[in-house]
């Protein structure tokens, strides 16, 4: 199939699933650093480009259901543009590759909408995310920064959501060109990593690799002595011998699609014994999950098993106590595992994040308030075609711990005493992207190392 087709075929089944009105999708613009010629990489919406395939800035559609009309609006590049860009395609041209007879100046999207408005029609939107998008809905629509929320179209997010959740094999092999990209990454990271590099060395030629494949990073690179801070972007630390170095970064495609690893190991040539400890349970719990995956189990009752693994195992290094199955019930074991154990994954890396957790990952149904289960991003039922990270981990963070402690937080399931040995160690976590078959599940890329033995084997 086409790209043309491809995209065509896509908004007939999305206005399938609605039942009137317009359904406006906002593509993104350039975002400025720090002033307005001076823009970040520029990224396209992923509903904006699933439904179109257009990667260009400044433009929109919109779909009159009644009609079954669909327009482009956008501008054709101005002399001016020309001189910095180089040639560009006219609207019209973007517009036919997407399979769209009509386009239109960007300015009429007004006159456009406030007439359908006049009218009594709805206007179907998503929930913006950047902050020009909430601007222009005020403009378009007289919609309240605060009001923006409320007025958003649950049936269009639950459309494209049910849409976008399913790969099809030709998504399948652009996931699997980005993880096979990020697995090189993995690779080097492990050849390259010594004492006395700086972290920057190492995200500098993960982001290298990413951009040299042809597209870019799925994310911001996580490479860090620190892994018990999730999300650690400082990349000024020192390597030394004894700490873990834990890499977390993916690649993406030309055309959006994403990957997403982690991968966790010695700066020494070898594991310590503690962290050979740690590694084998967390590698336990992460092999447990995968042999679960398949159509129909819910991936909040894998997480919850995952869960109790690193539970038990914390309990027979004793680090925990007690009842394993109560004190995950109750949340004690998330002072280790505060995270979600995976997240869907494709045209984003935590895949439609922005429509919302509880209609992509959760179908409507409420989200819980328990700490550490609340940062679960999938919990429904698992169907073929779904793309997910598995990714268990356990962390030792240590402002954690004194609250806790300090706090008299779940005495009967934590041993604090125990934990003053662990307060150095950092953070561990494995992660690898997986497609749900019709009868259980397939590894996206070529296999990484993920034994001790493996990993020590990539550090001689």
């Amino acid at each position: 199939m086409s790209s043309t087709q491809c995209h065509t075929e896509r908004r007939v089944r999305l206005q399938k699933q609605m039942e009137g009105g317009l359904l406006l999708l906002l593509g993104n613009d350039e975002s400025p650093m720090n002033y307005r010629d001076n823009a970040y990489p520029f990224r396209q919406d992923s509903t904006f480009l699933y439904f179109s395939g257009i990667n260009r800035p400044g433009c929109a559609i919109v779909i009159d259901l009644d009609e079954g009309r669909t327009t482009l609006f956008a501008d054709d590049a101005t002399v001016d543009d020309l001189v910095w860009t180089g040639p560009l395609p006219r609207v019209q041209e973007f517009a036919s590759s997407a399979g769209i007879a009509d386009s239109a100046r960007f300015h009429a999207l007004g006159d456009v909408l406030r007439k359908a408005q006049s009218a009594g029609r709805p206007i179907h939107f998503l929930p913006p995310y950047r902050a020009e998008h909430r601007i222009l809905l005020h403009d378009l629509l007289g919609l309240s920064l605060k009001g923006q929320s409320a007025a958003v179209s649950v049936p269009f997010i639950r459309a494209v959501s049910e849409l976008r959740i399913r790969k099809s094999a030709e998504e399948v092999a652009e996931i699997e060109r980005a993880v096979n990209t990020s697995v090189d990454m993995h690779f080097e990271a492990m050849a390259m990593a010594r004492p006395g590099m700086k972290e920057s060395d190492i995200a500098g030629r993960m982001t290298e690799m990413a951009i040299a494949a042809g597209g870019g990073l799925s994310y911001p690179v996580i490479a860090t002595v620190h892994g018990e801070v999730l999300h650690n972007h400082d990349y000024t630390h020192t390597l030394k011998p004894g700490q873990l170095f834990l890499l977390d970064a993916g690649a993406e495609t030309a055309s959006g699609y994403a990957g997403d690893l982690t991968t966790t190991f010695p700066i020494a040539p070898t594991f310590t014994s503690r962290q050979r400890d740690i590694h084998n349970l967390v590698l336990k719990a992460f092999l447990d999950a995968v042999d679960a995956l398949k159509p129909g189990v819910p991936y909040r009752e894998i997480h919850l098993m995952a869960c109790r693994t690193l539970a038990g195992g914390l309990k027979d290094l004793g680090l925990m106590k007690g009842n394993v199955g109560d004190a995950v019930d109750l949340g004690a074991h998330a002072l280790f595992f505060p995270c979600g154990l995976g997240h869907l994954m494709g045209l984003d890396v935590h895949d439609m994040e922005n429509l919302g957790e509880v209609w992509v990952g959760y179908q409507g149904r409420p989200k819980s308030t328990l700490f550490g289960l609340k940062s679960l991003r999938l919990a429904r039922e698992l169907e073929e075609c779904f793309v997910l990270t598995v990714e268990p981990g356990i962390y030792f963070m240590p402002g954690v711990i004194d609250r806790w402690k300090g706090e008299g937080r779940f005495l009967d399931y934590i041993n604090y005493e125990a934990l003053d040995a662990y307060r150095d160690f950092g953070g561990l976590r494995i992660e690898e992207d997986f497609l749900i078959t019709a009868n259980g599940r397939r590894l996206l890329g070529r296999p990484k190392p993920r034994t001790v033995e493996e990993l020590e084997a990539h550090r001689s």
